[in-house]
């Protein structure tokens, strides 16, 4: 730790707590002086077993209940807002009950939420783990909950796991997977002026796009949830000049696909639609089924007491999943938000995300 280290004050109102999250600025990178300031609050708290490693910080009770649940949350964020007058940056500022900021949705709220609550909870019906990490809002090979998972795969143990994402408080199961792939064509270089030397590889391309284009997403039933998949070019390239005929073109194409799904499953299902053309998968994460039958999600879903729903993202439950261990997103705020200039969350939404779990923690 630094030896200046912010103090945060974990008692104070957890959207005014928020605020002081935010005000520390924390872009993906820079989360040094932000774990700092979470590191020395929790180790005030004599009822936690406190963990650091790099950037990321594990906070548990050592209670011997007989069951455990982890809340997890990033502390980076994605880059501050480049335009003038944006009030999605920091510092934060409010407006009446509402909290402007870079992270107040993604996901400064949420965090707020489980240092409040790692305050709060000496005594908790169950133990908790309390995992705040580095590096989510990047390639998922720099993720600090990744690196945990490599270095401390038993403080990460548990019966049931929820992730502090936006989802407006409203329980939402699993997600989708994503891959991504890269569709080529190749043709023949020639003079402009003389096409008829050469094949034209971007107008090859034409058949993908309009196979894309016609293609009709499926929306798949999972453990009761339906996810919604979608399957698109997010990018195209190809040509030398102005005046040359393309031999080469590429289409990046982006799907992702419900939780039924191993990535092989959707590699194979791209493949047979770009059947004839070359595909070559880049990447691919795997998504996480709802899991909403284990009784303690059971449990939870009840006591949030609205009807759950799918995640179409992509999210570190995925992560939790893989591990053998339910898991589902909630948090303050709306998602849509996350990531623009105009960063936004009520007040009241993240105190009654504190208050939900502190009653669900407690029972």
């Amino acid at each position: 730790m630094t030896a200046f280290t912010t103090a945060l004050d974990l008692t104070s109102d957890v959207a005014d707590l928020t605020a002081a999250l935010i005000d520390i600025n924390s872009v993906s990178g820079n989360e040094r002086e932000l774990a700092d300031a979470v590191e020395a609050a929790l180790r005030s708290l004599p009822h936690l077993q406190v963990t650091r490693d790099g950037d990321a910080i594990v906070a548990r009770t050592e209670l011997g209940r007989d069951e455990r649940v982890i809340l997890a949350g990033h502390l980076d964020t994605v880059p501050l807002p480049l335009t003038a007058g944006s009030r999605g940056t920091v510092p934060s500022s409010w407006d009446g009950e509402v909290l402007y900021g870079r992270g107040t949705t993604d996901m400064k709220g949420g965090v707020a939420v489980q240092l409040a609550l790692a305050a709060r909870l000496a005594d908790p019906a169950r133990d908790v783990t309390y995992v705040f990490y580095d590096h989510e809002e990047v390639e998922a090979s720099l993720s600090g909950l990744g690196r945990l998972v490599v270095n401390y795969p038993e403080l990460l143990q548990g019966d049931f796991a929820i992730l502090l994402e936006p989802t407006d408080g409203t329980v939402e199961g699993g997600c989708n997977g994503t891959s991504r792939f890269e569709v080529t064509t190749v043709g023949k270089a020639a003079h402009s002026a003389r096409a008829w030397m050469g094949q034209n590889a971007i107008h090859a391309a034409a058949e993908i796009l309009t196979r894309l284009r016609d293609h009709e997403p499926a929306t798949v039933a999972v453990d009761g949830l339906e996810y919604r998949e979608s399957l698109n070019a997010v990018k195209i390239h190809g040509g030398t000049a102005g005046n040359v005929i393309p031999d080469r073109t590429v289409v990046e194409i982006n799907y992702r696909f419900a939780p039924d799904k191993t990535p092989d499953d959707a590699e194979a299902y791209v493949r047979n639609l770009l059947d004839g053309f070359s595909v070559i998968r880049t990447d691919a994460a795997a998504g996480a089924r709802p899991g909403l039958n284990h009784p303690a999600a059971a449990d939870f879903v009840a006591a949030v007491g609205a009807e759950p729903k799918p995640k179409y993202g992509w999210t570190d439950v995925a992560r939790f999943s893989a591990l053998g261990i339910p898991a589902v997103n909630f948090g303050p705020g709306d998602a849509l938000l996350a990531h623009t200039d105009n960063e936004h969350v009520p007040a009241e939404a993240i105190r009654e995300c504190f208050r939900a779990l502190d009653r669900w923690l407690s029972a």
